[in-house]
């Protein structure tokens, strides 16, 4: 379980049946899971947006407020916590709203096409 800087303000929770995912509660008792990988993932956002990162960082916690139990995975198809009652999203569901882009420039080579 990683204490993340982002989240360094809110209780932390222990869940022994998801060990590698760290559990958050706020203040008004909403709870949400980081997955390692979306974690990776939000800190590309952080390195390659830096501006609209705080942006970022406040849309994560209105959706938390919202839904109260979200699970933020790297893969709807394969999430690495599995938790009955709450709701998966992914970085794009955090950031395509706010119209905050990154490039994937890691596809594969246009040789042969």
């Amino acid at each position: 379980m990683k204490q993340y800087e982002e989240f360094k303000h809110l209780k932390q929770l222990e869940d022994k049946n998801n060990p590698f995912c760290s559990l958050y509660e706020t203040e008004s008792g909403a709870r949400f899971y980081i997955e390692p990988a979306f974690y990776t993932q939000l800190l590309g956002f952080k390195e390659q947006r830096k501006d609209d990162y705080p942006k970022i960082i406040n849309k994560l916690f209105e959706l938390v407020e919202k839904n109260r139990n979200i699970v933020f995975t790297a893969s709807y198809e394969y999430p690495q916590t599995e938790v009955d009652g709450f709701i998966y999203l992914e970085v794009y569901d955090i950031t395509d709203p706010l119209c905050i882009f990154v490039e994937d420039k890691s596809r594969g080579s246009d040789y042969g096409d």
